[in-house]
């Protein structure tokens, strides 16, 4: 029988790994809760241990590379491949050899991205300056601490600074390095963290170095007459204004001009660059520059080109015939990154607090911090003399019965009551005795013990020394003049920067704009062009022309504006009005196809007022086509100045309209017949060179002759030649509309 199931005695469901909470329950969670022990960790993790640089001047990246190079006895070795440092490193730094080698690529001094490199490199490490120059691979390059690492690591083995494991407890690496100089303010640092950034410049080593002595001396030291501005390792011209400095130094932020250093080559009419400023590489200059001189904003130009080698960075620029350098260089200080500037944020991690700070501040923290290093090393200096002195002192006791002591082991029989025994028969303490112990057989005689207890003197006139220092704030600080003075005799670092006064410096004006006077433009037939003022047309408005030429087109516009010119060659040119003198009524003018530069045989056949390049234009065909384009359709990026294969070459070109709105166009043939059709008519193209579309039917080899808008047509009777489809035969001209007998344009 079988058992009947009951509540208490059916199978429970399984347990949904996929929910969460018990019995499949879910919980809620504050979104403050969930960014408070998700995001936050792992933001402070970002900004505590990885972006932001400590008041040693270096983040856990530099400090990781530059401990092991130590380790690896970089500092007075040979130089060894950048491969074998790299894979070393992993041991501190387990984020994978792209990150390490490109550390230290920065710190080298074959990149020129500091000041005082750290490490003495061999190989191509690239170049600050520039995008495109890439360092080599870590297998071809070599590299050894640089010599200024001795100011890092002299303390390092002095308890100066706190160790702690590395990421899987195997060993041991600094906290900090206990640099002997302001490192913080000397090598330039940047770094982006979660919700905050770093960004340092770095000052001339010496300035630095004499700041803060100077404020060890006095605490209200001018540090604007010490070190008056930062020092970039690509040099460049600091354009120096104080107030702007000041602010800087008291609040840690701000922006600092620099610009290039340049020079202008006569013999050769060229201008050669040979420092940039910091944040600028030479791709960028020479891309920025090769716009300007595509769009015509710059026009004294003929060529620029990177000439950089072994030798350094040198950017040159062919000047046209009769360009000003100095103007040029004022343009393009302007609109390249040839003048930049620095942006300024002194954020360090403080205790593992960030902090933004002034030049000051940051110095006054770096004495405290250094003092606290000095002291902790004095600690540990007088710890090795004191054990030492202990030691002697107990070596001195024997001195008084050699033979003694000789005899207290000698009659010994077991070697663990050796010790207790001398402690007994010279009272010395076990330290003592052990080290008496140790004492090889040849050195125990008077003559050694003598030589080794004479140093008790010197000791103990060395700790009374240390003491001092250490109970003394002023001896303290007199330690770290001595190692500042001594840093600045060993390393001598000339100024790269130059610093120039900006009001000193002539007016940066902006390159001259074409004004906007109105002016008439006028075309004639056989392609003479004027450019009038409205003053001296109402002087004179009586047009000269060549005998047997007339007025093909004018234009009431303004000088700041450009021209298209229609060529029987399907080519379009473009000038600028303010290019072309002004002239007067009673002269003929330019002759276009010389002015423009045109082909041989080629003639103008009208012009067009592009403005804005918004509207369209018709193109009327002797074949009985036309074609309806949008403006933009000639427009170009650059400024080109002929544009080829600017509209069909199917057929002659008899005629252009430039209309804005729907108008009424009249159309006549070379047989006397008219046709007038509305623009609205006509499909808009959008290719310039579309062949159009059939509007007036032809007879035999009839063709049209002319397009005119129909308010200058002067028809009696428009309606009896208007179309109402097309394509559509021309009608006849009534004779009172024939008039004087038209000329064609071809």
């Amino acid at each position: 029988m079988k058992k009947k199931k009951t509540p208490e005695n059916q199978p429970k469901p399984a347990a949904n790994p996929n929910v969460l909470g018990l019995r499949g329950e879910t919980t809620e969670q504050a979104i403050t809760d969930t960014l408070e022990q998700n995001y936050m960790p792992y933001a402070m993790s970002v900004i505590v241990s990885r972006a932001i640089p400590e008041i040693d001047g270096f983040k856990p990246s530099h400090r990781k590379l530059l401990y092991t190079m130590y380790k690896m006895g970089l500092l007075n070795g040979a130089r060894t491949k950048s491969a074998n440092i790299v894979g070393q490193t992993m041991k501190l730094n387990p984020h994978g050899d792209a990150a390490i080698y490109e550390t230290m690529v920065r710190l080298s001094v074959g990149n020129q991205s500091l000041l005082t490199p750290f490490i003495d490199s061999k190989g191509n490490f690239g170049k600050v300056y520039s995008r495109d120059m890439s360092y080599a691979a870590s297998r071809y390059t070599e590299a050894k601490l640089s010599k200024i690492c001795g100011a890092l690591f002299e303390d390092i083995d002095k308890d100066a600074v706190d160790f702690v494991d590395n990421y899987d407890g195997t060993m041991l690496e600094p906290t900090l390095l206990p640099t002997a100089f302001p490192n913080v303010l000397v090598s330039a640092n940047s770094g982006i963290a979660v919700g905050m950034a770093s960004q340092i410049c770095g000052f001339n080593l010496n300035e630095v170095c004499n700041a803060a002595i100077a404020i060890l001396r006095d605490g209200e030291a001018d540090l604007l007459s010490i070190m008056p501005a930062p020092d970039f390792p690509t040099g460049a011209e600091i354009l120096y204004d104080r107030a702007t400095m000041e602010t800087v130094y008291r609040t840690g932020r701000g922006s600092i001009p620099v610009r290039a250093k340049w020079r202008y080559l006569q013999k050769e009419n060229m201008i050669e660059i040979t420092e940039i400023p910091y944040t600028a590489t030479c791709e960028a200059i020479l891309d920025k520059v090769a716009d300007l001189i595509k769009t015509g904003k710059v026009r004294e130009i003929n060529d620029m080109r990177d000439e950089t080698d072994l030798s350094g960075l040198r950017l040159a620029i062919d000047l046209k015939r009769g360009a000003d350098p100095d103007r040029l260089m004022q343009k393009l200080f302007k609109s390249t990154p040839l003048q930049d500037a620095f942006p300024c944020n002194f954020n360090i991690l403080i205790a593992g607090n960030p902090r933004v700070m002034g030049v000051r501040e940051i110095l006054d923290e770096w004495i405290a911090w250094r003092t606290d290093c000095v002291r902790r090393r004095i600690y540990h200096e007088l710890a090795g003399k004191k054990d030492k002195l202990h030691l002697l002192q107990g070596l001195q006791r024997i001195l008084l019965d050699i033979d003694r002591a000789i005899e207290i082991i000698r009659n010994t029989e077991l070697e663990a009551d050796v010790i207790p025994n001398l402690m007994m028969g010279f009272g010395i303490d076990e330290v003592q005795a052990e080290f008496v112990a140790e004492i090889r057989l040849r050195n125990i005689n008077r003559e050694y013990i003598l030589k080794r207890t004479a140093e008790i003197t010197s000791l103990e006139a060395d700790i009374a020394s240390l003491e001092s220092t250490l109970n003394n704030r002023r001896k303290l600080r007199n330690v770290l003049i001595d190692e500042l003075n001594k840093i600045n005799k060993q390393f001598p670092t000339p100024r790269r920067s130059t610093i120039v006064y900006a009001d000193e410096l002539p007016e940066i004006t902006e390159p001259d704009l074409p004004d906007a006077d109105p002016v008439s433009v006028f075309l004639s037939k056989e392609g003479y062009f004027k450019k009038i003022t409205p003053q001296s047309l109402r002087m004179s408005s009586e047009q000269k022309y060549k005998e047997g030429d007339s007025l093909r087109r004018s234009i009431e516009t303004t000088n700041d504006r450009e021209l298209l010119f229609f060529t029987d060659r399907q080519q379009v040119y473009r000038l600028r009005l303010s290019e072309v003198e002004q002239t007067k009524a009673s002269v003929l003018g330019s002759y276009l196809p010389t002015l423009l530069k045109m082909d041989d045989g080629e003639n103008v056949l009208d012009m067009v007022d592009p403005g804005d390049y918004k509207g369209s234009v018709i193109l009327a065909f002797a074949n009985g086509k036309l074609a309806h384009i949008p403006m933009e359709a000639w427009q170009t990026k650059t400024y080109r100045k002929k544009l080829l294969n600017a509209y069909s070459d199917k057929s002659p070109l008899i005629g252009l309209a430039q209309i804005t709105d729907a108008v009424d166009i009249a159309l006549f043939t070379d047989d006397g017949r008219c046709l007038i059709v509305n623009s609205s008519m006509l499909a808009l193209k959008p290719t310039r060179n579309t062949q159009g579309i059939s509007v007036v039917t032809l007879r035999g080899k009839k063709q049209l002759s002319r397009l005119v808008p129909l308010e200058n047509a002067e028809l009696s009777d428009p309606s009896r030649y208007r179309a109402r489809a097309i394509p559509k035969a021309p009608v006849a001209l009534k004779p009172e509309d024939k008039g004087e007998e038209q000329l064609s344009l071809l």
